[in-house]
């Protein structure tokens, strides 16, 4: 058996899977096309797991997946504490973590509210600049909440930024820039290292 590879649901699947196909690595169905979670590849030696984008690194840590695809934004959010090794940047789902607020917004002088699903990042940030924030969690639509008076400010992804416009905020300051990663396993890392090599090299020459 070569390397199970956990890959995250959604735009991120979409992306990688024709970059993965440049490797060898073809699912036998496509995944949008099945209800199936696990696949076999075409070329008989991989397997492939679909899921969520925080299960992805657990996955890897726990040794069940050997390779994770999954985004920037994961490994800031829920990876802090867990054992893995970040190898490529596959430079796909690319975009800007940055906070955002309503147009001509002025900071309170007490605690900042923030609304995010990233509420890690978030603290992470607001505490490197020394600001009070009380934290929000939201998993989605986070652009209302400050329209809605829930809170002051968010942070989110950020691609074209037309969604935040759209809702009366600017994005204002940037965080990091985010996109999509290769992780592996700590242990297979040692005992699969010929295959794992082989995939992270392909993926490489792929993307530039």
């Amino acid at each position: 058996m070569g390397l199970v590879i956990a890959l995250n649901k959604g735009r991120i699947l979409k992306e990688c899977l024709p970059i993965l196909a440049s490797c060898g690595v073809e699912p036998v169905e496509h995944p949008s096309e099945s209800r199936k979670l696990i696949f076999d590849s075409r070329c008989g030696q991989h397997r492939l797991i679909v899921t969520r984008s925080a299960d992805v690194l657990t996955y890897v840590e726990q040794g069940v997946a050997d390779v994770g695809i999954t985004g920037k934004d994961t490994i800031l959010e829920y990876g802090a504490g867990m054992s893995f090794y970040e190898r490529l940047d596959l430079k796909i789902g690319m975009c800007r973590m940055m906070t955002a607020a309503p147009v001509g917004f002025a900071a309170p002088t007490g605690v900042l509210r923030v609304a995010s699903k990233f509420v890690n990042i978030a603290r992470s940030h607001y505490h490197s600049q020394g600001c009070q924030v009380e934290l929000i969690k939201l998993t989605g639509a986070m652009e209302i909440a400050p329209v809605l008076g829930l809170a002051d400010c968010i942070v989110d992804i950020v691609d074209t930024g037309n969604t935040l416009r759209a809702n009366g905020l600017e994005a204002m300051d940037v965080i990091c820039d985010i996109s999509t990663r290769v992780i592996v396993n700590r242990a297979s890392m040692k005992t699969k290292f010929a295959d794992v090599q082989t995939l992270v090299q392909q993926l490489a020459a792929v993307v530039g």
